[in-house]
Formats: C-alpha cells, structure tokens, sequence
C-alpha cells in the first residue's frame, strides 16, 4: 500500500510527523511526502522536519509568495505529475491550505482516493480562504477523519450521509502529536530557558490571518490591545517579517516583545510555560488546551466550538476593549481542562488501520 502526503504549511508538518511515527510500525505501507513549500521561511518549515524526525520530503515543490489562484494553480499541475509517477493507493491532505485543495484536486481527477485529515472542521465565514478551501476538499474527498463530533454533525448537516464517502471520528493527530513532544520539548526547546521568563508570568500571543493583518483597523485594535495588556504581564509575541513590515509601513509602534518565528518545539515549550495565550491560529487555541492554558481566540469564529462551548475560549475578534475585558476575567480556578474534546492520542493509529481496511476492499 503506498501513501502520497501533501504537506506545506506549520500545522501540517505537525499532524504529518504524527501519521509518519505510527506507519513506521507498518513496513508494507510506503509513505511518500510532497512538500509544496507554501511556507517557504526556514523557522517554518525546515526546522519542522529536523525536529519532528519527519522522513525528509521526496519532492519540494518550491510554490509559495503567489496569489492564491496562482499558487493552487500551480500546485494542482506539480502535484498532478508526480502522482502519474508515483500511482498511490491514497493521497492525504490535512486542513484547510491552498496545498490541501491542490492535492485534493490532483487525486480525484486521477481517480486516486482522496482522504481528508481534520475534516468537517467549519468557521461558516466564507470569506476566509480556509473556510473555501475545507468544504471543497471534504466534498471531493472518499474518506474523511474528523477530529470531533461536531465535525462528524456539520458533515452530516451538508449531507454527506448520501454522498459515496466514508465519514469516521478519529479524534485529533495534532493531540497525537503534542502528547509525543511535550516531553521532548522540556528537554530540547531552548527559547524559554534563554528568555528570562517566569513560569506562568508572561503571555504568548500569535498574529498571521489575513483577516488581522491586512486589516489595517482589526490590526491596529489588536496591537493596542496586546500593548495595554503588555503594561500588567509581558507578552511575547513570535511574529512574522511579512506583519513585522506591515507594522513599520503603518507606523503601529509594538511595545510588547517581538521575537523572530519559532519552531514547534520552541512553541509548546513557550505554550507550556506561559500564562494564557492570545491568538488568531487555529492550531494554537487546541495547543492551549492540551497545556492547560486558557485562549483568546482574536476572531470572529471559531472551528473548535468544543473549546468556547466548554469555557476554555473565548471569541473576541479584534475589539480592543473585548480582548482586554477577556484577558481580565481569566479565573484558573474554575476551569476545567480534564474534560477529553479531541479524543484519545490514538487517532493516527485509528487512521492507518481504517486506510488499511478500505485498501483490502478497493484491491
């Protein structure tokens, strides 16, 4: 049985190295991985695959700094050839990127069995890139692993029950995968102990959506928000050169601290150790929750409903005076983060053995 995984952006990397350490106990699956360079900077990218031991990249498709029509463009037409090539039982997508759609779209028109890792995830604003990105991958896809059970319920409100796909809930492989590095992170990750930071007295807050950052009223609101909250517990704030420019180009004055983007040990050891978090990342509002951290999610909505639902989270968009109320009310001592949203630990496991299953049917 032979796997093709696209891989391109920081969660995938991520949910990757997971499926990747569970098929090494399946020597008759062969795992091919196709990095299409969507981010192409070294702290995000390469630096994943060195500290995440993920098999190294057998294509690097070098696609990025492109619109999005462009760069799916693109990718859809490097994809498809190296499919013709390779002939997979299965191609794997994860998430929501213009890398997913691209790899979702080369395999079905090549006939070549499409599974989605973490569908049926929905924000239901269709103006986010993402949001396009996951509905169609999910309609074209013939196997979808939804990390929850509102997941499995959107898909299921959409129809899918008619459509000829399998729909599964295997839980979450980014819990797969922060279970496995928490330990490794304590030992490796050198950001924290090099910072002069105090256990539980700082802030880690993350800013990349385009929604925020090329808003120039959501962004200036967000950092205003970030500087007062920066004046009673510091705030570390790992940020990209692209928002770093942006920044300077509006003379929008951070006085909180900007570090440089950071790899993914280096950001559970950051998650683990701070105070609360503050981000606009999908990824980083479950981080928070596995490390026990309470979350202000700076958006709108949210596609992990489980966390806010269960007063983990809480939506503030880019209102400055919400985000600073919200980071006010945190109280530690009525939160309960024991309560299992994204199951086991096992969901790469519960993957390979479903993958394995359908390959005996379609032989």
């Amino acid at each position: 049985m032979k796997l093709v995984t696209i891989v391109g952006a920081r969660p995938q990397f991520i949910k990757a190295s997971a499926l990747s350490r569970a098929l090494a106990s399946y020597p008759d699956i062969e795992e091919v991985i196709i990095h299409t360079g969507q981010h192409f900077d070294e702290n995000m990218s390469a630096v994943f695959f060195e500290e995440m031991d993920i098999p190294a990249p057998k294509y690097n498709l070098d696609i990025h700094s492109l619109g999005h029509g462009a760069m799916t463009g693109r990718m859809l037409e490097e994809i498809e050839k190296i499919l013709v090539v390779e002939r997979p039982d299965f191609v794997v997508v994860y998430g929501d990127t213009n890398s997913t759609l691209a790899g979702a779209l080369a395999a079905k028109k090549l006939h070549i069995q499409v599974v989605h890792i973490e569908a049926g995830l929905r924000s239901f604003n269709m103006d986010m890139p993402e949001e396009v990105n996951r509905i169609l991958t999910d309609r074209i896809s013939d196997i979808l692993f939804c990390p929850t059970m509102t997941a499995v319920q959107n898909l299921k409100m959409e129809g899918f029950e008619a459509f000829d796909s399998k729909v599964y809930n295997s839980g979450d492989i980014m819990y797969d995968a922060a279970l496995f590095f928490k330990d490794k992170a304590a030992n490796k990750a050198s950001i924290y102990s090099g910072m002069d930071l105090k256990e539980n007295e700082f802030i880690l807050a993350t800013i990349h959506r385009q929604e925020n950052t090329d808003n120039q009223a959501r962004l200036r609101s967000i950092i205003n928000a970030l500087n007062s909250i920066h004046r009673s517990k510091p705030v570390i704030v790992p940020l990209h050169p692209r928002t770093q420019s942006i920044l300077k180009k509006l003379n929008i004055q951070p006085e909180f601290r900007v570090i440089e983007p950071v790899g993914y040990l280096d950001m559970i050891a950051l998650t683990s150790h701070a105070y609360l978090v503050l981000t606009d990342s999908g990824g980083l509002q479950k981080e928070a929750y596995f490390f026990g951290k309470y979350c202000i999610t700076l958006r709108d909505q949210t596609e992990w409903v489980e966390l806010v639902n269960h007063g983990l989270n809480q939506l503030t968009g880019a209102d400055e005076d919400k985000i600073w109320e919200a980071y006010q009310s945190v109280d530690y001592s009525v939160l309960n983060f024991d309560v299992q949203l994204y199951g086991d630990g096992q969901a790469a496991q519960f993957i390979i053995e479903k993958l394995r299953a359908q390959h005996k049917v379609i032989e």
